[in-house]
């Protein structure tokens, strides 16, 4: 649907988009939470919060859905998974336009993150008639053993506002072919992308009939306490939460606490190495495309860069250049490449890192290019320049992951030497090299390689594709959602043994009269 509004009044587009998308205006237009746009910094919704009991309440209509959700076969809720797929499809524009206004993405990545959701939808719809268990080999005669997979329960869904769509897609289409119930908590940055998720998962449900229970997915709207009602739910056996490492380490311990499993997809301290026989071009594209991308507000954006001494006076002026020519500002009413950052709070750390970074405080002084705010004559919105630093080594902020557009850049001589600088930071969910070098590259990817879940040749660090399981944060060991076998997380499995022999093998020397 084409809604035609003034660009500038993005609360009545607003409006007007959840009302195309099918979503209650008592959702959105009172309540005690604000909704702001990080567009204009201005407030474009007023939402009602769950409160501790509310949320308690939605868990327990998503257990008891389950209950009957389990029963239904497979194939059967892999429909329902195809269907919220067409109901994507016909929504792409209205959606991705939403994703873009709250969480202020330029109109290509708003798009894009709809067309992951459409992508993952086709992966479940596929894996659900692929829930294979093994048959396994026996020494008792006469039995055979194997595996099964069942459904796991009420799978809890905490996502960060970088990805406000996507990630939720990423489990929610999974745990519902594998039988599952889902309970979403989303940031609180961005609700009304949720409701519209809801909204549109709805028409789907409705299409596809009375097989689908009741409560089969709900939506808390709230702050951290509701999170902790998730969390800490007897009845939610696995939470899938996106976020920062510092969430993770408060979400992981109150998981395992009670047993419960955890899918932490936290942030990353990312990091790439050049080497000398890198394709200089191949490199600086994808290295400006990782770094600039969404504002530097990707779980996925690159942070790090080791430049080999012999190509370092080639690629960094080059690199220079991108970061001073990109352009930053309004992506609704402009073709900007770069739109702007979540908030203040993101803008204060971003100059809090970069001030770190040019004292020396931390041992040794960085040079800048780039870093400064952008007006674009709205005073409540942060636009700023990517930032460029040239850092003597590693120390300091760099070791640090900050959620904004700044690129560290060191200078390297020895392959083995930045390989272990590479992986010596905490944070760490992707990376990437750039070599024509077979060693290299192999080095890269082996055992003692790069240590993160996601390592990369001659591609840069974002860009994660359905299909192959995004994640595995090192810091957690944990992580793994989209693709490959991550389905198994959202299931149980059972190894069943049947005898179909007369005799009831016993242990050696064992023996008593049953008569």
């Amino acid at each position: 649907m084409n809604i035609a509004t003034n660009p500038l009044d993005l609360k009545s587009e607003t409006v007007a988009l959840l009302a195309a998308l099918g979503v209650d205006a008592a959702a959105f237009t009172r309540g005690d939470m604000a909704s702001r746009t990080p567009v204009t910094g201005e407030v474009i919704a007023q939402l009602p919060t769950d409160s501790a009991e509310e949320a308690k309440a939605k868990i327990d209509a998503a257990d008891a859905a389950f209950r009957a959700w389990r029963q239904v076969p497979a194939p059967r809720r892999g429909e329902l998974v195809r269907l919220l797929g067409e109901e994507l499809r016909a929504h792409k524009a209205d959606l991705g336009r939403l994703v873009s206004i709250e969480a202020g993405k330029i109109p290509s990545e708003g798009l894009g993150e709809v067309q992951e959701m459409i992508d993952i939808c086709d992966f479940a719809v596929g894996l659900s008639r692929q829930l294979y268990g093994l048959t396994i080999a026996t020494e008792r005669p006469g039995h055979r053993m194997m595996e099964s997979w069942h459904p796991l329960g009420v799978v809890g869904i905490i996502s960060a506002f970088n990805f406000p769509v996507a990630v939720w897609s990423w489990n929610a289409a999974l745990a519902l072919v594998c039988g599952d119930s889902v309970v979403w908590k989303p940031s609180e940055k961005t609700p009304l992308t949720a409701l519209a998720c809801q909204a549109i998962l709805a028409r789907a449900i409705a299409r596809f009939g009375k097989d689908a229970p009741e409560g089969l997915s709900q939506v808390l709207i709230g702050g951290r306490e509701i999170g902790e009602v998730l969390v800490d739910h007897p009845k939610v056996p696995l939470v899938s939460a996106t976020g920062s490492t510092r969430m993770g380490r408060e979400v992981g311990p109150r998981l395992a606490k009670r047993f419960a499993r955890a899918v932490l997809e936290l942030g990353g301290n990312n990091g790439g190495i050049v080497c000398p026989s890198a394709d200089l071009d191949m490199a600086l594209r994808a290295i400006a495309f990782g770094a600039m991308g969404t504002a530097g507000q990707r779980c996925t954006t690159l942070r790090r860069l080791f430049v080999h001494e012999s190509v370092y006076d080639q690629l960094v002026p080059r690199l220079k250049k991108a970061y001073e020519s990109v352009s930053v500002g309004n992506p609704l009413t402009s073709s900007a490449l770069v739109g702007p950052l979540i908030d203040k709070q993101a803008y204060d750390a971003m100059q809090k890192a970069l001030e770190e970074a040019k004292s020396g405080t931390s041992g040794g002084s960085g040079s800048v290019v780039g870093g400064t705010r952008v007006d674009t004559g709205a005073p409540d919105a942060y636009y700023v320049r990517p930032a460029l630093v040239e850092m003597p080594a590693q120390t300091g902020p760099v070791l640090e992951e900050t959620f904004a557009p700044i690129l560290y850049v060191m200078k390297y001589s020895d392959f083995d030497a930045a390989l272990a600088d590479h992986n010596a930071v905490a944070a760490g969910l992707s990376s990437s090299i750039f070599t024509l070098n077979m060693q290299e590259a192999e080095r890269f990817l082996a055992a003692d390689g790069s240590d993160c879940g996601i390592a990369n040749v001659n591609i840069g660090t974002s860009g994660a594709e359905i299909g192959g399981a995004f994640g595995g944060e090192k810091e957690t060991g944990g992580g793994r959602e989209s693709g490959s076998d991550s389905w198994k997380a959202y299931m149980r499995r059972a190894t069943n043994t049947i005898n179909y022999s007369k005799a009831l093998p016993l242990a050696q020397g064992v023996s008593f009269d049953i008569e």
